[in-house]
């Protein structure tokens, strides 16, 4: 199992969130537990290497 932070926040009637290793690529459901098999499916297909290109966050560790 792996544990990935993401952000997510309800915003009208749609819920949005993004992974935060990744904060340029949002998704929403219309429901919580939708938003979260969108972002199962998002961390998936970054990981993957499906989407070329992808910028991500990673920590810089600096002496």
């Amino acid at each position: 199992m792996q544990v990935v932070k993401i952000v997510v926040w309800q915003e009208d009637d749609s819920w949005l969130g993004y992974l935060q290793e990744y904060p340029d690529y949002w998704t929403q459901g219309s429901r919580l537990d939708d938003l979260m098999e969108h972002l199962k499916d998002l961390q998936s297909d970054l990981s993957s290497g499906m989407i070329p290109g992808a910028r991500r966050v990673e920590d810089l560790i600096v002496s």
